[in-house]
């Protein structure tokens, strides 16, 4: 199994977390775990520790409630395959497409010397047409990057942001460790606990038969990194419900493999009563997740210090781009690419940084939980991608030549399904939802996904069934069990 060093990423964060030592002793890691995939980057360490953390932490949580304990295994390779979850997925036998828009992978500029790249959301139809009236061009690769070489790429920037648009500059390590922001967030963890409110213990039972059975989480998140959390904690027993707003565009090649083991609903919460609907569901609930912009929540009177007020005892979970010191705290912000080569930038070979955050996300949430146990107590998690980015960065590089020549790459997206995603696929029918018209005259589809890679030994993980569609459950809980 692992080495201390292999297993000391996983321990540093856990303890940093506030919890026992000699629970890491249940957490089983592969052998080296890189490279499990052709990137410079540890990619399998930052998966197998991530993915691990979370499961760990949940079967941590059944334990106190319970007294059962268990051993969590993961597989780098498994779990490399799983932050890339989104590829592999299949709807009554067929992949979807469309993944990205033709214009979104990034543009590489070249100014003599000097080498530009912008990363922007052009796949998310708001931020495309921002980004377009920006560079006043048409919405074509070559008139992107001609309206492009008319900019300074800090100033454009600068003006993307301005817009709350999402574009960056590329800048080495070196120009990121002297920029204001990456000062800021230098020596920041990638996940930290808070206590922000008093409450009494949780109470338990001992008669669970998940880790997270009977824990309500209210999923506000969109996109990759937030609803990758929702449903890593859907799968370890938890009622998600996922809420989106109907005024908001749709994901559907994300949100239907993200939305695994989840119910959803819609709620506008521009109008005062659904509003009024999501504070009802906040007060019953265990976990508030969210992933608005900065402060965008506090305006509605959702924030943490609100909700700790109105629930004691709930864990409130935010993510942000950039972290909650630095100038660019406010900033939106997507997954980044990453630098594989000294010559050309590179995107890493999925969105790592958006499955790391996702995970450590459930890590902390079910830290939290465990503090509710132990010391009582209202909790905010907060991740950062900023932060995450810097973490996966201090697990260290390797050489080109080990990297490009002994990792294997990512298996082929084709049907018949490549037998290594067959073999660690799972099939999951279409959830029935509880309004009158959710599937009246359709007929269920099945989808086909990878499962879970941190197998607890006695609580394995949850998969049976995803609604496949963002408003087929009404607002309400299940009854706990």
């Amino acid at each position: 199994m692992a080495t201390f060093e292999e297993k000391s990423f996983a321990r540093s964060l856990w303890l940093a977390s506030g919890l026992p030592s000699d629970v890491l002793s249940h957490l089983k890691l592969s052998e080296k775990p890189d490279p499990s995939v052709d990137s410079s980057f540890r990619i399998g360490t930052a998966a197998q520790t991530t993915i691990g953390l979370a499961g760990l932490s949940a079967a941590h949580f059944h334990d106190l409630r319970t007294g059962v304990n268990q051993n969590v295994v993961v597989d780098a390779r498994h779990a490399t395959l799983e932050f890339s979850s989104e590829m592999w997925y299949t709807v009554n036998g067929e992949l979807p497409t469309g993944f990205w828009d033709t214009i979104a992978v990034g543009f590489v500029i070249f100014f003599e010397t000097l080498i530009v790249l912008f990363f922007t959301a052009f796949r998310f139809g708001s931020h495309r047409q921002g980004i377009l009236d920006i560079l006043k061009c048409e919405p074509t690769r070559e008139s992107v990057q001609k309206a492009l070489l008319r900019w300074n790429a800090v100033d454009f920037e600068t003006t993307a942001a301005s817009h709350m648009m999402c574009a960056t500059a590329f800048r080495s390590f070196e120009e990121w460790d002297h920029h204001p922001q990456g000062i800021a967030t230098a020596n920041s963890l990638p996940i930290s606990l808070i206590k922000i409110g008093e409450a009494p213990k949780r109470p338990f039972d001992g008669s669970y038969r998940h880790p997270l059975e009977s824990i309500r989480v209210l999923d506000l998140t969109r996109v990759l990194a937030g609803p990758v959390c929702g449903r890593t904690l859907a799968a370890y027993g938890a009622d998600v419900l996922l809420v989106t707003s109907p005024n908001l565009p749709d994901l559907p090649l994300l949100d239907i493999e993200t939305s695994r083991g989840k119910r959803t609903t819609q709620l506008d919460l521009t109008l005062s009563s659904y509003r009024e609907t999501l504070a009802s569901l906040a007060k019953d609930a265990d976990v508030f997740l969210q992933a608005y912009r900065p402060g965008g929540l506090c305006e509605k009177g959702f924030g943490p210090e609100d909700l700790a007020k109105e629930k004691p005892g709930i864990v409130y979970a935010g993510l942000t781009a950039y972290g909650w010191q630095g100038p660019w705290k406010d900033r939106r912000g997507f997954d980044s690419l990453g630098v594989e080569t000294p010559l050309l930038p590179k995107p890493l070979p999925m969105q790592a940084l958006d499955h790391a955050a996702g995970y450590l996300l459930a890590f902390g949430i079910n830290a939290a939980l465990c503090k509710t146990v132990t010391e009582g107590g209202s909790w905010e998690v907060r991740v950062s991608l900023a932060a995450v980015g810097q973490w996966i960065r201090s697990l260290g590089r390797l050489s080109p030549q080990v990297a490009f020549g002994e990792g294997k790459p990512l298996p082929p997206r084709i049907l018949p399904q490549d037998p290594e995603v067959a073999a660690l696929a799972v099939t999951l029918l279409q959830a029935k939802g509880d309004k009158e018209d959710s599937n009246e005259g359709k007929s269920l589809k099945s989808m086909t996904a990878i499962r879970h890679a941190a197998v607890l030994d006695k609580t394995p993980a949850r998969e049976i069934e995803a609604p496949m569609a963002l408003n087929v459950h009404t607002a309400s809980w299940l009854p706990r069990k």
